[in-house]
C-alpha cells in the first residue's frame, strides 16, 4: 500500500468513527432535548448532526483527492480536499445561523425544561465523549495533513465546551430553578458561527495560496546549499496542489565556468535529494552565473552594500557583470513596504552613479518564503 493510499484510509476510517459517534450523540441529545423541553440540548444535538454530515463530506473529499492524475488534471485532484473543507464550513455556518434564530425566538417565548437524572448523566457522558473524539480526530488530521480532519477535531473540542455549558445550565435550573436555556442557545450559536467563519477563512487562504512554510523552505535551501558547487539558492517557489502534494522551483547560483554536463548532473542530484528528504518535487532548477575574479567580486560587494542599505531591499542575488557589453544585472527581493517600480527606480539611479558607463538591469523579486 503506497503512502497516499494509506493516508486516504486513515482519513476515511477516522471520519467513519466521527460519523458513528456523532450520530449516536445526536440521537441521545435529541431525545433528551425533546423529553426535557430544552432548546439548548436540541441545538447541541443539531450541532452533532452537522458534525456527522461534515465527516461524510470529508470522506467524499478524500476519495476524490485520491484519484490518479488524468489528462484534465495532470497534477492530481488534491485540491478537492479544500473544496470539501469549504462545504463543511458552509454547513457549520448554516447550523449556527439557524440555531441563533431559534434561540432568539425562545428568549421571547420561553418554555420550562424538565430534566431527569438520566438526562444529566447523558449530557455529562457526551462531554467526555466529545473531548476524546476531538483529540483523536485532530491528532489523525495532523498526522495525515488533512485540514478537514483538523477542523473537525477542533470543532469537536469546541462542542465539548458547548455541551459542558449546556450541562451547567441544566444543573442551574435543576438546583436554582433559573432557566437560561435560550441564552445558552445563543452562546452555542455564537461558537458555531465563529467556528464556521474561521474554517472558511483558513480554507480560502489555502485556495488562494499561503506563504510557503518557513521550515520547509529553509530545509530545501539547506539541502541545495550543501552542494559544494552551489554558491546560493534563491527564488524558491513552492506550489501546493493539496495536502502532501507540493511542487517547487528554485534558482541556484553557480560558477560561470561550469559546463552544461556538470550542471545537468548537479540538478538531477538536487532533485533526488530534495524529494527524498522533504517530499517536495522540484519541477525546475534555474541557474544564475557568478563571475570569477577579484574585480567582479569587489564591484558586487560595493553594489550589495548600496542595495541592502535600504530596509525594503531584503536580498540581492543573481549578480553578473558582462564586461564586453558593459552590462550589470542582478535581482533584488523587495518587500511590500514600497512599490516595486519605485524601488527599482531608486536602485538604478544609485547604482548608475556608482558604476558609470554600465547599463544596469535589475529584476524585482517578491518576498515569498522569508
Amino acid at each position: 500500500m503506497n503512502e497516499q493510499q494509506n493516508r486516504e484510509n486513515i482519513i476515511v476510517r477516522t471520519s467513519v468513527i466521527g460519523i458513528v459517534v456523532n450520530l449516536m450523540l445526536a440521537g441521545f441529545k435529541a431525545a433528551v432535548g425533546l423529553i426535557s423541553n430544552s432548546i439548548a440540548v436540541v441545538l447541541d444535538a443539531v450541532n452533532n448532526l452537522s458534525d456527522a454530515l461534515s465527516s461524510i463530506i470529508t470522506i467524499i473529499g478524500a476519495k476524490v483527492a485520491g484519484k490518479k492524475p488524468d489528462r484534465k488534471h495532470p497534477l492530481g485532484h488534491g485540491r478537492s480536499e479544500y473544496i470539501s473543507a469549504l462545504i463543511v464550513a458552509a454547513i457549520v455556518m448554516y447550523a449556527g445561523i439557524t440555531s441563533l434564530v431559534e434561540s432568539v425566538k425562545k428568549i421571547f417565548d420561553p418554555g420550562q425544561p424538565h430534566y431527569t437524572t438520566a438526562s444529566l448523566v447523558i449530557i455529562g457522558v457526551a462531554v467526555i465523549t466529545k473531548i476524546l473524539l476531538g483529540r483523536y480526530v485532530k491528532a489523525k488530521g495532523e498526522q495525515t495533513g488533512s485540514g478537514a480532519l483538523v477542523a473537525s477535531g477542533t470543532d469537536a473540542l469546541s462542542d465539548a465546551a458547548i455541551s459542558a455549558g449546556v450541562l451547567i445550565t441544566a444543573l442551574i435550573y435543576t438546583i436554582k430553578g433559573i432557566s437560561l436555556e435560550a441564552y445558552m442557545g445563543v452562546v452555542i450559536s455564537g461558537f458555531i458561527i465563529k467556528a464556521g467563519i474561521e474554517m472558511i477563512s483558513d480554507t480560502v487562504s489555502d485556495i488562494l495560496g499561503r506563504r510557503t512554510d518557513v521550515e520547509t523552505s529553509k530545509r530545501i535551501k539547506e539541502i541545495i546549499a550543501a552542494e559544494p558547487a552551489v554558491l546560493g539558492a534563491y527564488d524558491l517557489f513552492v506550489h501546493n496542489y493539496g495536502p502532501e502534494r507540493e511542487y517547487a522551483s528554485v534558482h541556484v547560483e553557480l560558477p560561470a565556468d561550469m559546463t552544461v554536463d556538470q550542471v545537468d548532473v548537479l540538478t538531477r542530484r538536487l532533485n533526488e535529494k530534495v524529494y527524498r528528504e522533504t517530499g517536495v518535487i522540484m519541477t525546475a532548477i534555474g541557474v544564475y552565473s557568478r563571475n570569477a575574479g577579484s574585480k567582479a567580486e569587489s564591484i558586487r560587494v560595493a553594489i550589495e552594500g548600496k542595495v541592502l542599505a535600504h530596509e525594503w531591499a531584503l536580498q540581492m542575488h543573481g549578480f553578473y557583470i558582462d564586461e564586453e557589453r558593459r552590462i550589470i544585472r542582478f535581482d533584488v527581493v523587495i518587500s511590500f513596504d514600497i512599490p516595486h517600480s519605485e524601488g527599482i527606480r531608486i536602485l538604478k539611479e544609485e547604482i548608475s552613479a556608482l558604476c558609470p558607463g554600465y547599463e544596469i538591469i535589475i529584476v524585482a523579486d517578491i518576498d515569498i518564503t522569508d
